[in-house]
């Protein structure tokens, strides 16, 4: 797949406003509401006004009854639409009690749920739109996600994800404006997800550096590209020395969205390694394909860069990232080596599979020199963050306030980062014996804490900072749940594009 093809590619359905069933349509979606006592009362269901007469209202509500509907969260039932309507399908979608109160992720999960139970259907009319047109919109379009370009025909899915979802709500200039936002967000979380999902065979740094490039220059962003030979001479040691046992060389891609008379500045980094075998210390062959994820982090900031630019953001954008491939062979970097990160601070290597924090530490120190208010920092970066918070929640550590602020916008939207200590106590533990710092302690303790303080020592002082761990959430290696396939997932694309909306509208 050349890059302009994958520029090209659709990530996601259709999704239009409607304000009334057509002869057209296949599936109408009904939100389904739990009552407070399901043993007694029936759901009731999440409808525009005036779109099912009382007759039909009674024959769905006596098709759910049959089938036992209660409303309850990822409750699908489906059955035939009553006569009078044009549809020839009902699907209703549980959204729990108290949908007034129901948050924006519960009606993105519940339409992700939605159409990932309708293959083969061409146009889908969804009233879960009733409770939120953006969320509804992220959800369908997120949930329809597929990824296929390496399938040949013989295993490709024969059911195919609708190709159109209509959302029952007012056309109005509201809700159109919320409809276009929602859907830059969802490709930008899809445009991640293809990065993350494509091969290291066919995304290694250089072709990842030229994709980006595509890409961002298409909506608009200044871009600039240093190769291996510009990164050496420059003094980039720490992508130098990771790309080093690579037959494919390194690069640092810049990307820079200048809002004009916006007084602030946010600096985005994100890992780039386009494959971690963990170098001259290898890791198990199990699960090493999931390896493929570990540019999570830097597909997440250039997804979020070209959706800042295609929103025309009023807050000054500048990405910065490194993407290498850190491999063994007869010139990589060896466990005891010495590099000399960007800025002149040099680094212990005692675990070549503590990389990625190698390479962020040279890309934060170039960010900083652009004077940034703001650093953000997402990476792949360690197993630890799984076993402190699991496969869902990342890990937002850096100065407490801003690191606070991250962790709320986060929840807010869905993406549940949560905010973790740097303990003073740890700082000691990567101390060299021969550098300024070693790149791992020499216990297993804390492992997401100690890589965050080794990273902070990069970070200009008076700049707010956060790092957001997504070991686990950037790849989701189980069965898809709610809009999230398996594979890559885009997290975390819509935290880091509602801060960089935050900071507009707060500072």
């Amino acid at each position: 797949m050349s890059s302009n093809d994958f520029s090209d590619r659709v990530r996601g359905p259709r999704i239009e406003l409607t304000t009334a069933l057509t002869k057209d349509d296949d599936v109408l979606v009904i939100g389904l509401i739990a009552a407070e006592d399901a043993d007694t009362q029936a759901p009731s269901l999440l409808i525009g006004e005036d779109l099912l007469d009382d007759a039909a209202a009674d024959a769905v509500s006596a098709s759910i009854a049959a089938l036992g509907g209660t409303g309850r969260s990822g409750e699908i039932l489906s059955f035939p639409a009553p006569t009078s309507l044009p549809v020839r399908l009902i699907q209703t979608v549980g959204l729990g009690q108290d949908s007034d109160d129901h948050d924006a992720d519960a009606i993105r999960q519940a339409a992700g749920e939605s159409i990932r139970k309708l293959d083969g259907v061409g146009r889908v009319v969804s009233a879960l739109a009733q409770a939120g047109v953006g969320p509804a919109a992220e959800g369908y379009f997120l949930g329809g996600y597929r990824f296929e370009e390496f399938r040949s025909a013989k295993s490709a899915s024969k059911k195919q994800a609708p190709s159109e979802v209509r959302l029952l709500a007012a056309k109005s200039k509201e809700n159109r404006a919320e409809l276009d936002h929602a859907l830059i967000v969802a490709d930008a979380v899809a445009l991640a997800r293809d990065f993350v999902n494509t091969p290291p065979s066919h995304l290694f740094p250089a072709e990842f550096a030229e994709r980006t490039r595509v890409l961002a220059s298409q909506a608009g962003l200044r871009v600039e590209i240093l190769d291996d030979v510009e990164l050496a001479k420059a003094g980039y040691g720490g992508i130098v020395g990771v790309g080093k046992g690579s037959s494919r060389p390194p690069r640092l891609v810049r990307l820079i969205h200048d809002a004009k008379g916006s007084e602030r500045t946010v600096a985005l980094v994100g890992k780039g390694i386009t494959f971690d075998t963990g170098g001259i210390s290898i890791k198990p062959a199990a699960g090493m394909d999931h390896m493929t994820s570990d540019m999570g982090g830097a597909a997440a900031v250039v997804a979020t860069a070209i959706a800042a630019a295609k929103l025309d953001v009023n807050v000054t954008v500048i990405a910065t990232v490194p993407m290498a491939e850190n491999m063994p062979s007869g010139t990589a970097q060896r466990p005891g080596d010495v590099l000399t990160q960007y800025g002149g601070t040099t680094v212990e290597v005692l675990n070549t599979d503590a990389e990625g924090r190698l390479i962020l530490a040279d890309a934060i120190v170039r960010a900083c020199e652009d004077d940034p208010d703001y650093l953000i920092d997402t990476a792949t970066l360690t197993g630890a963050q799984m076993v402190a918070l699991g496969n869902r929640t990342p890990g937002v550590l850096g100065t407490d306030e801003f690191r606070d602020r991250v962790a709320s916008v986060s929840q807010s939207v869905g993406e549940n980062g949560w905010p973790m200590p740097m303990p003073s106590e740890l700082r000691g533990d990567l101390d060299s014996r021969v550098a300024d710092l070693a790149n791992v302690t020499n216990h297993r303790w804390g492992g997401m804490l100690s890589a965050a303080i080794f990273l902070k020592e990069f970070v200009g002082e008076g700049i707010g900072w956060a790092h957001v761990d997504v070991a686990g959430p950037a790849f989701n290696t189980s069965g898809p749940w709610g809009y999230t396939t398996k594979g890559g997932t885009g997290v975390p694309v819509r935290t880091l594009i509602a801060v960089l909306e935050d900071v507009v509208e707060n500072g």
